[in-house]
């Protein structure tokens, strides 16, 4: 067999890493000069602020009953619509910074709907790294 008819392999290293932004997972050149991402307001972090006080609404309304009842119509678990309807109780400065465009690119909305503070003076100190005052 000659040297030609051999198959060469190549192998190409790409400097790179894995970070989640918007409840996705992208990818991030490590190549040259970083330059910070734009801060832009995630599709995901609107979409559940609004969903979540719309749903708030809708139970004070008595539109629903129970967050068990407006889960099960909207075909959502219960621990969904809990997580969710937690937004409504984000600090007006935090949930203000997200409209705004002035969150950090890698918020999301998992480490929005952890359990926080129930002071907003204390949410606020909780989440300042993820969005300048």
């Amino acid at each position: 067999m000659s040297r030609q008819n051999q198959a060469q392999t190549v192998t190409v290293h790409v400097p790179m890493k894995f970070t989640w932004r918007g409840g996705r997972k992208t990818i991030v050149s490590e190549i040259g000069p970083a330059s910070p991402p734009l801060p832009k307001t995630e599709d995901a972090l609107l979409k559940a602020l609004a969903k979540a006080f719309r749903w708030r609404g809708q139970i004070e309304s008595g539109e629903y009953a129970s967050i068990t009842e407006l889960a099960k119509a909207r075909g959502v678990n219960d621990s969904y619509a809990c997580r969710l309807l937690r937004l409504t109780l984000l600090s007006p400065e935090i949930v203000t910074a997200i409209l705004d465009r002035r969150q950090h690119a890698d918020l999301t909305l998992k480490q929005l709907t952890r359990p926080l503070p129930i002071e907003w003076d204390r949410q606020v100190s909780a989440m300042s790294s993820l969005y300048p005052r």
